[in-house]
């Protein structure tokens, strides 16, 4: 046997223990890069889906996974959660997302996220980053000390700086809309809710809900984040384990997703789940069909937490606070869209939100057929961001 045949053999054997390329097929993904820098410490991934509306933008996240696989898998979830944002919230842009393996309380320093930036740069604006769970506008100045590609950036340097007050503004006016399909009314005055997390979002949510009268609830695994949360809005502060079987009118996840999952569903006692976070939802289809089951009704992650996004998306065309906020507002509308097609058709509003923010995706890909005299980036934001950066 040739020792080109012993080398091809044992590649297969490789690519079957690890199937990355199987993992990108399942999900529909374009790429997939890794990123390493020894002397820095960079340990990154970047995850592009779907670039047919325009450059993929979604945020870098810093978190100590156990294993390469688990930040491959969250890079590859939270990329298409970007993708079916982009195309249900109206944007220009396609899905990607970037996670950087470390610990955000001691890992950084400004060495790995310039590292990082010389990466995301040589992608050439096919994919722009921005900020995300564990990074700091601080963190995006560094980044964009090595490329054009990075949104989220101090407002001093013209960017929007932290995208966490709309982000919540957006999650605030889901939330509204959910109640006003549940309750009739879209009023939170004394509704009870609970609050998993007390980082930025929630903080920023936690103060709109409270202005508005509601009895809120609220828990992180740091508790002295918890406790300046209560201290600032009256929320009670309560055990992480305990958060979920609370008897409350809304669940609002804010820190990392999959809560949602075997061990938490028969749990619940509230009638909505509207949070923040990413991938609520351990399992779209199972958990999805489950909640519906249970009678709760779930905005989709991924179009209440759009705020972020439509703010920093503010950035490629001049940012503008008030535009950004009144953008966000619209969210109130696409969560009732999404719930009112989810009844008519019997099926979750996951999966109702995903057929809308496909069909987007579909109509717009349709015309890449016609030929404008323009390059293959016309009318697509990020070609417009490149031109104003230059």
């Amino acid at each position: 046997m040739s020792d080109s045949t012993t080398i091809l053999e044992s590649n297969t054997k490789t690519d079957t223990r690890f199937p990355i390329f199987g993992q990108l097929d399942s999900k529909e993904h374009e790429q997939i890069v890794l990123c390493s820098e020894p002397e820095s410490g960079l340990k990154a991934i970047i995850a592009i889906h779907n670039t047919t509306l325009g450059p993929a933008l979604g945020g870098a996240r810093m978190w100590p996974y156990a294993n390469e696989q688990e930040a491959i898998r969250d890079a590859l979830r939270l990329s298409r959660g970007m993708t079916y944002k982009a195309a249900i919230s109206g944007l220009n842009l396609g899905g990607g997302k970037a996670v950087i393996i470390g610990d955000p309380r001691k890992d950084k320093s400004e060495m790995l996220f310039r590292a990082f930036g010389r990466y995301v740069d040589g992608l050439g604006g096919r994919y722009i980053t921005a900020e995300d769970v564990g990074m700091s506008v601080q963190d995006m100045e560094y980044i964009y000390a090595e490329t054009k590609f990075v949104t989220g950036i101090p407002k001093a340097l013209g960017g929007s700086g932290d995208p966490s007050p709309v982000t919540a503004y957006g999650v605030y006016m889901g939330a509204k809309a959910c109640a006003k399909k549940v309750f009739g009314s879209d009023s939170l005055e004394k509704k009870k809710i609970a609050i998993q997390g007390a980082g930025n979002v929630a903080s920023y949510l936690a103060d709109y809900m409270s202005k508005e009268g509601a009895k809120l609830y609220v828990s992180d695994i740091y508790e002295e984040k918890a406790e300046k949360v209560a201290s600032e809005t009256g929320a009670e502060v309560v055990d992480p384990d305990d958060i979920y079987s609370l008897d409350v009118d809304i669940f609002s996840p804010c820190a990392l997703g999959g809560v949602v999952n075997d061990d938490t569903i028969d749990q619940f006692k509230c009638a909505i789940i509207a949070g923040g976070a990413n991938n609520i939802l351990d399992d779209e289809a199972e958990h999805g069909r489950l909640l519906m089951d249970h009678d709760i009704t779930y905005a989709p992650d991924y179009v209440i937490n759009a705020g972020g996004l439509i703010n920093v998306t503010g950035e490629l065309e001049g940012y503008d606070s008030e535009r950004a906020h009144k953008k966000a507002s619209r969210i109130y509308d696409t969560i009732l869209d999404i719930l009112t097609f989810s009844d008519e058709n019997d099926t979750p509003p996951y999966a109702a939100s995903n057929i809308l923010a496909e069909e987007r995706i579909r109509n717009v890909g349709r015309i890449d057929s016609i030929y404008t005299s323009q390059s293959h980036f016309s009318n697509r934001k990020g070609e417009i961001y490149m031109r104003d950066r230059n």
